[in-house]
């Protein structure tokens, strides 16, 4: 009897299975119905609490559903716009009056520069010393700035052969670039280029050497017609490294002087006081 009490017990253990699928399953979709209608507010505390509980986030994110209203982060810092997920970062957004205070500023000091960079072009435009060497001075603005570059042309250049001292008409030209240059609170660099050349250089003064002291020099002429030397940034050479026409770095275009007018805040005057 036993035997057989036991027997019929072991083929129907089914049931206990059977009961625990079902449970599951019951569970399962009380839990759909129950998220179908969530209590938003409810659900921002639980959300919440569980992220403050178990530590799983130190930095507050601006994103998805921790940003949405009632959670405990700090509202100043919190972006309550929806966001796409590949989207969300982890930083800080800016309020809305302060990126409008950033946009305002920004605009104002392009505007300011392009003033400036539009009076400049002009003042030189107007120099007839300028104009006689109008193909050897491009003015270009980019967005580092406004160049005024001082450019070699076949036929007529504006350094001798391997010389860093400039002609007569380019030192003409630098002097009357000085005087526009004097309006303008702007800070300055200056960089010399040179063209390739097949020909080896000399030992101890390349183009390295070259391109540097011609910069150097252009600085030294400005400096004395009266440009504030705080006004300059930078002065450096780089050689045949960047060429003006890359697809023929041989050309006499390529060896250059290159004064530009840094899109920037204006320096502060060593003397200023609030």
């Amino acid at each position: 009897m036993a035997k057989k009490r036991g027997g019929a017990h072991g083929g129907h253990g089914w049931f206990v299975t059977f009961a625990d699928l079902m449970g599951l399953l019951m569970s399962f979709f009380v839990m759909l119905v129950a998220f179908s209608n969530q209590d938003q507010h409810k659900l921002q505390i639980v959300a919440g609490s569980m992220r403050d509980a178990f530590g799983v986030q130190n930095n507050v994110r601006y994103s998805g559903i921790i940003e949405i209203p009632g959670l405990p982060t700090r509202p100043k810092l919190k972006n309550v716009e929806h966001i796409p997920p590949e989207e969300a970062t982890g930083n800080p957004a800016p309020e809305p009056h302060d990126r409008d205070r950033s946009n305002a500023m920004r605009l104002k000091k392009d505007r300011a520069f392009a003033l400036a960079a539009a009076s400049l072009r002009q003042a030189l435009q107007d120099l007839p010393e300028i104009s006689e060497v109008s193909k050897n001075i491009v003015i270009e603005e980019t967005k580092d700035g406004l160049n005024i570059e001082i450019v070699d042309q076949d036929g007529r250049a504006m350094f001798p052969e391997n010389g860093r001292q400039p002609y007569e008409r380019t030192r003409r030209a630098l002097v009357k670039i000085a005087s526009a240059l004097k309006a303008v609170p702007y800070r300055i660099t200056i960089t010399g280029h040179s063209a390739a050349s097949r020909v080896p250089p000399r030992s101890g003064y390349g183009p390295w050497e070259l391109s540097t002291d011609r910069a150097t020099v252009v600085r030294q002429i400005l400096e004395a017609e009266g440009v504030p030397a705080s006004n300059f940034y930078m002065v450096s050479g780089r050689a045949d490294t960047q060429p003006l026409f890359p697809d023929d770095p041989y050309i006499a275009a390529n060896r250059r002087v290159t004064i530009t007018l840094m899109r920037e805040e204006p320096p502060i005057p060593i003397d200023f006081k609030p």
